[in-house]
């Protein structure tokens, strides 16, 4: 214990202190002196913590990687507290509580942060700038040939004059999507998460397009799971994401299929799978469809499944795919289950766990 870099410490069912290691020392600031009999709380010398770990464990609570910032001599350091029961022979025999410092691994995640939001930024400044100019070329030839017409006399063809101020408007109107999908690419959500059954949300979106699909040919399928499905969503987010998937999937079915939508709950997590029939996506284009402005549509804008990911990852979801060409593409929503809080009595395990 005292070769180990990070701190522990070690109280009874009573909460006193048994034992700490050296490292426990330095990063908590643990005040000197004989501290058997004492309450492990008591002896650690910042308030905020000590109150902290008092009533988590006064709570019987299990903490994992709680985050707290410490000053030392004017140098911040970010420590990370995890609680958890000293079991032996199903009985708890105390506590342990482990202190990690995680000041240079939240330094290098920052630093990793920044070079990807730059890399994205990048990324979206060059599709911008690309999307921007096809509408702005057509803005210019149309106003050439408009002044063309102006310059020609009073000799003016008004069904000329208003083809090409219309063509001007659907460009203006392009250049105002773009603007706008980009500004949704690169600002924060303002998502609201609530506890709500997924499966509803699903049948709510596709009672939406359902109308739109059969015009399509495309029969839909829906396998919802008799579970409880409740996850933390935001129910606009969800069904944007789902519906933008339903979309790409009619995209990939020119000639009508099938479109198959399951939820299935198992541990710990709630899947949402969108499966077609569809054209499929080759192999080597898989790992760039998530990329802002990649787009195989004539007039895909390249940001849809980049929203999607957006959404996906504001509710700390996952989104896998798979997909055979001419055989069809499946998304995949994992998403977490609201975890309880435990209490440590309630722990059940297996007795030669310690």
């Amino acid at each position: 214990l005292h070769s180990m870099m990070d701190g522990v410490l070690v109280s009874d069912t009573a909460h006193k202190l048994i034992l700490y290691n050296k490292a426990a020392e330095p990063l908590l600031k643990v005040t000197g002196g004989d501290h058997r009999e004492r309450k492990i709380w008591t002896v650690i010398n910042d308030a905020e913590i000590a109150a902290f770990v008092e009533e988590s464990l006064k709570n019987q609570e299990k903490v994992y990687d709680k985050e707290y910032t410490l000053d030392y001599g004017g140098i911040s350091r970010i420590l990370t507290f995890s609680i958890m029961p000293l079991v032996r022979e199903r009985s708890i025999q105390g506590n342990l509580i482990h202190i990690e410092e995680v000041t240079e691994k939240k330094s290098k995640e920052a630093r990793l942060r920044r070079a990807e939001n730059l890399a994205s930024l990048t990324t979206l400044a060059a599709g911008v700038a690309h999307e921007i100019k096809n509408p702005l070329g057509s803005i210019s030839i149309h106003l050439q040939l408009i002044q063309k017409e102006l310059s020609a006399g009073n000799d003016i063809r008004k069904d000329s004059m208003q083809q090409n101020l219309e063509i001007i408007g659907e460009e203006v109107s392009r250049l105002n999507s773009i603007v706008v999908d980009f500004l949704f690419a690169v600002r924060p959500m303002n998502s609201v998460l609530e506890e709500k059954c997924l499966n509803t949300v699903v049948r709510e979106t596709v009672d939406f397009v359902r109308m739109e699909m059969e015009e399509s040919g495309i029969e839909i399928r829906m396998i919802l799971c008799e579970e409880d499905c409740k996850i933390e969503l935001d129910d606009k987010l969800i069904k944007q994401a789902l519906l933008n998937l339903i979309k790409n999937a009619e995209a990939a079915m020119p000639e009508g299929g099938t479109l198959t939508i399951r939820t299935r709950k198992r541990e710990g997590v709630v899947d949402l799978t969108v499966e077609d029939t569809g054209i499929g996506i080759p192999a080597d284009i898989i790992p760039k469809i998530f990329e802002p402005y990649f787009t195989t549509k004539e007039f895909g804008s390249g940001l849809g499944l980049t929203v999607i990911f957006k959404i996906i990852k504001e509710h700390k979801a996952e989104i896998n795919v798979k997909s055979k060409e001419d055989q069809g593409t499946t998304f995949t929503l994992v998403f977490p289950v609201p975890q309880k809080e435990q209490q440590l009595l309630d722990w059940q395990g297996d007795r030669n766990e310690i």
